[in-house]
């Protein structure tokens, strides 16, 4: 029997199928209801600096004695987190290096892990069991067909010692449902620590133009009003960045979600122009020297994605951008978005590279122009406060490193209340004081978080 949760029902979306909607009025900031994780994972790169079961971040995390790799608060966590532990813990000893399952076979594996043992309704399924979630198979095309394919080799080769499987189209279907329906948990910084399913979540349907945002609490999800909502009002999230223009969002959402939106934004296309601002000069660019800029910034942007992950190349990526960057500003604004892309990408190579200097030139440039772009509701602005202010008090800058995080939490603060984010970002704030106050404490600690953070 379905449950319920108080403030929100199921209902059917014109023209979107199932979806969400309120059935009393909220305020901005107000929380809509929040949703335990139906199954999740800690990325294996934050191993060491959160706790795999409640993702609480801390120093002194204790090791399991076995596979010297999971790492939790206390014993209580470890115990908690035994039963989806176990099923890498061996296999991580006996593959050594050679253990590497991606992100979505370990998600997988637990979520066939808890269908196993699973006795009644989830808590995350209050409204929508994890079996309804849409899957797309038949949409997917033969490039996501062969990772999918891929995927399940992986999982086959590291868990068949714990999990009987399903049979293949059974796999293929849950890989297409965790594809459409996972949601990247992410910490007060924006970065990524690990993947989950929230199937209640799932049920909410897309749109540029959100009427809410979801943030994390540990494993939690939280659904927050960041416009005034109205009785009946649909509960509306955005499924990807919305930095970038109209074109880029509606590929994105059709590679990824098979489907184009229809929001207001998408019909008018109203913030466009100042998405792809180009520079002033007395005789106009023709459109078709903008369009062909426009191509060679998205081709570019494919080219860094498709090489980043690869080792020993930073400073061919930092070339790339650099390269990029003067051929688009022959054009484009250095407000204009595939500008502000590439000198994050930038920002970010020179993190790892340990150039502090160029990595505050491109992020002091990227301030400005996401303060306008974003909305007032977004993080991403008092992300990168943060970041600057780890990097200008890491360098002993401390009048511009403070004068930065000042500004944190007004930025957080504009959702209209104190979320754990905001709590978070204070936390983190004082932390950075603390660890630049301390005697014996260098610089670099306070930077290299700062690496670590930069997604």
């Amino acid at each position: 029997m379905k449950d319920t949760i108080q403030g929100v029902e199921r209902f059917d979306s014109p023209g979107k199928g199932r979806g969400l909607r309120v059935t009393k009025p909220f305020k901005v900031g107000e929380l809509i209801f929040s949703c335990p994780a139906y199954s999740f994972v800690l990325s294996a790169k934050e191993r060491g600096s959160y706790c795999e079961y409640c993702f609480n971040r801390k120093e002194g995390l204790a090791r399991c004695g076995k596979c010297k790799k999971a790492c939790y608060c206390n014993a209580t966590c470890q115990r908690a987190d035994w039963s989806m532990h176990k099923l890498e813990c061996s296999s991580m000893v006996a593959y050594g290096p050679n253990w590497c399952p991606s992100e979505t076979v370990r998600l997988v594996a637990r979520i066939l892990a808890s269908m196993k043992t699973q006795k009644e309704r989830n808590a995350s399924e209050k409204l929508m069991l994890i079996g309804e979630m849409q899957t797309h198979v038949e949409d997917v095309d033969n490039a996501r067909r062969e990772v999918n394919e891929s995927e399940i080799a992986g999982l086959h080769r590291f868990y068949s010692k714990h999990l009987d499987f399903p049979d293949h189209s059974a796999l293929l279907a849950l890989f297409s449902q965790v594809a459409c329906n996972g949601f990247t948990v992410e910490d007060e910084e924006l970065s990524h620590m690990g993947t989950a399913v929230y199937p209640d979540v799932a049920l909410i349907n897309h749109s540029c133009q959100p009427s809410v945002i979801v943030t994390f609490k540990g494993t939690t999800a939280e659904v927050r009003a960041v416009t005034p909502m109205k009785k009946m009002d649909e509960v509306m999230i955005s499924y990807i960045d919305i930095l970038y223009p109209t074109d880029d969002r509606n590929s994105r959402l059709r590679d990824s979600y098979y489907f184009t939106c229809d929001c207001q934004e998408c019909k008018t296309q109203s913030k466009d122009k100042a998405k792809l601002k180009v520079r002033k000069r007395s005789d106009p660019y023709e459109p078709e020297v903008v369009s062909g800029m426009v191509r060679y910034a998205r081709k570019k942007m494919g080219e860094f994605r498709a090489i980043k992950s690869e080792k020993n190349i930073l400073l061919e990526l930092l070339e790339m951008c650099v390269q990029s960057l003067d051929e688009m500003g022959t054009v484009f604004d250095d407000a204009n978005v595939y500008m502000l892309h590439m000198m994050y990408q930038a920002m970010g190579v020179c993190l790892y590279l340990g150039d502090w200097d160029g990595a505050i030139h491109y992020g002091e440039k990227i301030l400005k122009p996401y303060s306008v772009l974003y909305p007032a509701y977004s993080l991403n602005v008092s992300s990168m406060y943060l970041k600057l202010g780890r990097l200008y008090m890491g360098l002993e800058k401390r009048s511009r490193g403070l004068n930065a995080l000042k500004k944190v939490p007004g930025c957080s603060e504009r959702m209209g209340h104190d979320t754990l984010y905001t709590g978070n970002i204070k936390k983190s704030m004082h932390s950075i004081l603390l660890s630049y106050g301390s005697l014996g404490v260098p610089s670099r600690k306070i930077i290299t978080k700062v690496i670590k953070r930069h997604s």
